[in-house]
Order: structure tokens, then C-alpha cells, then sequence
């Protein structure tokens, strides 16, 4: 990596969202051509914020962005806008051209000369069989995660930025696309909180500091990251721990001498003086992230029969709508899983038991249902963090909600801030405390890890392992699934 040259430095960057919402101080470091590197950092901590930097989305409140001339970047995203939902792939590709790439091969009526094939020749290298005319919002979410690498890789960008690309990925999606950057030949960014995805391919790490608001550059994948960092740490409390007992002990001794008189007093002021001066010689300690307090989502259902019956569900096969028939009764205290490839309908199947009115699922009457969606579909993206907490009670109680809040690290900024201004990851967050407050009977979960913090993952899982209440659960991730008790599964694949 050393001889590679550099294509992009950041020069003693600060940018701030307002006065209260700092996120990057003078932050210093470099990028070399041909590298892939991990950005992490804890949710909303700026990540995604230092890509629009890059990207030239964003301009810095002060520093320098030094790029190589003619550098051309594009972002594979999160998420695809609600906006974007009713657009056609064929839009969908067209749209995620700069105007100034448009000039260079528009036939000067606004549209990507010879489209189509560059659009069949994306979506192969993403494995997605998809019409160029079928709308964005007909895709599964990990058809999603699919599209969004695959308009990102249309634009043959020098350097590619992947935010949360696993996410709502099957299997085989993750398998394809690891392989894929471990191929990839140009530079590459991504943020992601898989460690075992990001080792496979990983030279190295920036690692913002939420606390300080920099960037601590690493050599290594993940887990040799958090090996040095725990070094460094041990290595700064010990050197910590000798100052402070010379700070001590001068101290004491100052303490002796100034009861005294005349040059014992003089002595004394100088020890005092000493021990200030190594006060400031005393290492800030590297903050390490928190993890959420381990917390419990309360499940209100006082009868013994059956929670949810599945007497038949759609799948989709070949992009058509199949009915099955089935026989699966769900109680108190049971926990199902729904298996299945992107593009099978297991979204679709967990929302139509969200909605409580579709045939062939009974859902029984005054079950309350707490539903985590993968997009957050269930949040007002117009109101308040704390408005959507506080609509979760059944009775108000001040008290209750900011203590719920602060177990989930959602602060009064965070508490106080419109749901559509907040990172995904946040998000998520704010979704787990509504549904400790709302109290379900019935808990469905979608790709409930998505964007999550890893620190906050075995958390996530200890809470859904306890749930008393009926559940359903979507999630790709092996890891995490195994540390929840699963009571039954049902494979929409067969």
C-alpha cells in the first residue's frame, strides 16, 4: 500500500451540522490508490457524513480536501429514498449519472445513450435478474442492497464508497459480493459493523472517535484494529496510574511542608506546583464506544391460546405470486423464523401479519403487535424522536421514557431531532425503545440487525432470547440468529 499513490488527503478538516452537532475536528489523513479500507465507527458518529465529504456532497467549515484531478467517486448507499421508490430500474440507472457524465454520452434528450445493456451488464456482476421497467418498490430489500451496488458500479468510478452494503443481503448475496471486492482492483471504502465480512478483504482502518471527532488511521483488518486499540488503552491507563501516584505522593508531601515556615513553605508550593504540571502530562484515554444497557421488552398477553395462525401465505416465484398452504400456530412464549433467498417475500408475508388483514393470517383480537421493519416503514420520519417514544405508551410517564431513551443511548439532541435527520443506526435504536415501551404481544422482527452497531448486537440478541411474547423473526445473520432461542422455522424456499 506504501507505494501506491495518494488520491485524496483530508488537511485539518472540521465540519459541524450547526453549533450542538459536531462531527469532525481537524481531522487529518489519506487515501492511496488501490486500497480497501473499513470506516467504523458508532452509530452516528458521522460516517456517512465523511463519504458526502469525499464525494464533494458535503464542503468542510474549514481544511482542506486535497483529490487528484479528474477522480471520479460514486456511493453505493444505505438505503434507496422513499422518493426513488416509484422510479423504473431503467430510472434508477439513468438518474445515478452526474450531469457531467450525461454530457458525455446523452444523445442530447436527456437520456444514457445505450442504456440497457449497461444496465444488464451491471446487475450481472450484483447477481440480479431484474426488468428494466419494473418499479424500485417491487424489489425485496435485499434486491435493494443489490440495485444500490449496482448503480454505484454503472458510473466506473476511480474510487467506490459501500455504506452498510450487506445489509438485507441473503447468504449468497454477501458470498458474491465479498468475492467481488476481494476481485475489485480499484480503491474502496466501506462501512460496515460485519467484521467477518470486512476481514476477508480489509488492509486497513479509519476509525472515528465519536468523543474526540477524528480519525485514528489503522493498518489491518478488524480484529487486528481492536487488538492494537486495547494495547494503546492498557498501555495509557498504566502510564495514567504511575502519574497519579507521584501526583500523590507530591501532594502528600506538600501537605507536610506547608504547616512548616519560611522555605518549607516555598518547597511545599513547588510540590504543588509539580504535581499540577503532571496532572497535564495525564493521557486522555481513548473513549471506547458504549454498548446499549441490556434492557427487556415487556410482553402484555394474559391468555394461553394461539397468538397468530398461518393457514396459507404468499411466496414469489420467477416474479409471480404463489399461494401455499400451511398450518402453523404460533402461542405465547414461541419464537419462528422465516427463511428464505432475497425475493421470496418474507418482508412482504411479515408485513401482511403487521397489517392484520390479510386471508389466510388470523391474528387473535386484542393482541398488541410490535413491528420492527427493515426500512422503518412503522416511523413517522416527521416527528420527533421523542413524540414516537412517547406515542408508544399506553400512559405517559416522563420518567419512564428518558430512562428508556438513555439505555439506548438516544440523548436529548437525538430525543429532540426530527426520525428522517437521524442515522440509520440511530434509527434503529429509537425503534427497540418504542417497542420496550409500546409492550407487544406479538413481536416482528425484519433485519433487525441492519446498521446496528456490532458493540450492541449480542445485547439485541440476549433481549429477543428472554421475549416472552409470541415472535417472528428475519435475519440473515447466522451469528446472531444462533444466539436467540428459535422454536420453530419456516423455509419459503421449499
Amino acid at each position: 500500500m506504501s507505494e501506491r499513490g495518494i488520491i485524496i488527503r483530508f488537511d485539518g478538516v472540521s465540519f459541524e451540522y450547526g453549533v450542538r452537532k459536531p462531527i469532525l475536528h481537524e481531522v487529518s489523513f489519506s487515501l492511496r490508490q488501490g486500497a480497501k479500507l473499513t470506516l467504523m465507527g458508532q452509530n452516528g458518529s458521522g460516517k456517512t457524513t465523511i463519504f458526502k465529504l469525499i464525494n464533494g456532497i458535503f464542503k468542510p467549515d474549514s481544511g482542506v480536501i486535497h483529490m487528484n484531478h479528474g477522480l471520479t467517486i460514486a456511493i453505493a448507499r444505505q438505503v434507496i429514498p422513499r422518493e426513488e421508490m416509484e422510479w423504473t430500474v431503467r430510472d434508477f440507472f439513468e438518474k445515478s449519472f452526474s450531469r457531467a457524465s450525461l454530457a458525455k454520452v446523452s444523445e442530447g434528450r436527456g437520456k444514457i445513450y445505450d442504456i440497457d445493456p449497461k444496465i444488464d451488464a451491471v446487475l450481472e456482476i450484483v447477481n440480479l435478474n431484474a426488468g428494466h421497467d419494473k418499479r424500485i418498490k417491487e424489489f425485496s430489500g435485499g434486491q435493494h442492497a443489490r440495485l444500490l451496488l449496482a448503480q454505484a458500479l454503472i458510473q466506473e468510478p476511480d474510487m467506490l464508497l459501500l455504506d452498510e452494503p450487506t445489509n438485507n443481503l441473503d447468504k449468497e448475496g454477501i458470498a458474491h459480493l465479498r468475492q467481488f471486492l476481494i476481485d475489485y482492483k480499484k480503491t474502496c471504502v466501506v462501512i460496515s459493523h460485519d467484521a467477518d465480512f470486512l476481514n476477508a478483504f480489509t488492509e486497513g482502518v479509519l476509525y472515528l472517535d465519536a468523543h474526540t471527532r477524528v480519525i485514528e488511521q489503522y493498518t489491518g483488518n478488524y480484529y487486528d484494529v481492536v487488538s492494537q486499540i486495547s494495547a494503546r488503552i492498557e498501555k495509557e491507563n498504566r502510564k495514567n496510574a504511575q502519574l497519579e501516584r507521584l501526583i500523590q505522593a507530591k501532594k502528600d508531601q506538600a501537605n507536610v511542608f506547608a504547616h512548616k515556615s519560611g522555605q518549607l513553605r516555598r518547597v511545599a508550593r513547588k510540590m504543588l506546583e509539580k504535581a499540577e504540571e503532571l496532572e497535564g502530562e495525564k493521557i486522555d484515554v481513548r473513549k471506547e464506544d458504549k454498548a446499549i444497557r441490556p434492557f427487556i421488552i415487556p410482553a402484555t398477553i394474559d391468555y394461553v391460546g394461539e397468538v397468530l395462525h398461518i393457514s396459507s401465505f404468499l411466496v414469489f416465484r420467477d416474479k409471480a405470486p404463489v399461494t401455499r398452504k400451511a398450518d402453523i400456530s404460533l402461542r405465547k412464549n414461541q419464537h419462528l423464523l422465516f427463511t428464505g433467498p432475497n425475493g421470496i417475500g418474507k418482508s412482504t408475508l411479515l408485513k401482511s401479519i403487521a397489517r392484520k388483514k390479510t386471508k389466510g393470517i388470523t391474528v387473535a383480537p386484542g393482541v398488541r403487535i410490535g413491528y420492527y421493519s427493515q426500512n422503518f416503514s412503522m416511523l413517522n420520519f416527521d416527528e420527533t424522536s421523542y413524540a414516537t417514544l412517547a406515542s408508544a405508551m399506553d400512559e405517559f410517564d416522563e420518567q419512564r421514557l428518558r430512562s428508556v431513551a438513555a439505555g439506548f443511548l438516544l440523548s436529548y439532541d437525538i430525543l429532540y431531532t426530527k426520525i428522517g435527520s437521524l442515522s440509520e443506526g440511530q434509527k434503529g435504536l429509537v425503534s427497540f425503545a418504542r417497542l420496550v415501551l409500546q409492550k407487544p404481544g406479538l413481536l416482528l422482527l425484519d433485519e433487525p440487525t441492519n446498521h446496528i452497531n456490532f458493540r450492541h448486537i449480542p445485547v439485541i440478541a440476549s433481549a429477543l432470547n428472554k421475549y416472552t411474547g409470541a415472535m417472528i423473526l428475519i435475519s440473515h445473520v447466522p451469528g446472531f440468529v444462533r444466539e436467540i432461542r428459535i422454536d420453530d422455522i419456516l423455509d419459503l424456499e421449499k
